[in-house]
């Protein structure tokens, strides 16, 4: 059976944070004036130094628990539900942090959500996305959705292997188990 991986060293989130400072930096010049937030979370507190940027916070929890004070009109994951255990969980409560027109996008390898005998759960758990308005584009490996969503998937989280391998980024990744309800 497989077991909770571990906690790397290595960033699953917005890593130094340098993508955000940059947006942040721009936006504050731009046509928005500062009133734009950005929000960045990684599970290692290895931010660059933050300056002072109206609106910009960097915050070091585990995605899995952290919760956010408020709604968002955009989140973005770039390969960081490769590195997580229970992505079926992390998926169910980011889809709830939208606004109403928020959008949603990440990359995710359905090839490795797998089934508690190996098998992966691939075409089945798309079109189960797919059903709960969830848009899964199996060529670009990339999940979206508008606006918040009550994604309930018949699926039991059994663990992780953290010694997966490298998947299509060839970045080692994390391969999640779970039961098939």
């Amino acid at each position: 059976m497989p077991t909770a991986p571990k906690a790397r060293r290595r960033n699953r989130g917005c890593g130094s944070g340098r993508a955000l400072i940059q947006a942040a930096k721009q936006l504050r010049q731009g046509a928005h004036g500062g009133q734009a937030a950005l929000v960045g979370i990684d599970l290692v507190d290895a931010f660059m130094p933050v300056p002072a940027v109206p609106g910009l916070a960097l915050i070091a929890a585990p995605i899995e628990t952290w919760t956010p004070p408020r709604a968002f009109d955009l989140i973005t994951c770039v390969h960081g539900l490769h590195y997580v255990g229970d992505k079926l969980a992390v998926l169910t409560r980011i889809v709830q942090w939208l606004t109403p027109t928020g959008r949603f996008v990440a990359d995710l390898d359905l090839s490795s959500v797998r089934l508690a005998d190996g098998r992966r759960a691939g075409r089945r758990l798309a079109s189960q996305l797919r059903a709960a308005g969830v848009v899964y584009d199996a060529r670009r490996r990339r999940i979206s959705c508008t606006g918040p969503r009550d994604l309930s998937l018949p699926y039991a989280y059994l663990g992780a292997d953290d010694r997966a391998g490298a998947n299509y980024t060839g970045q080692p990744a994390v391969h999640s188990y779970y039961q098939s309800a």
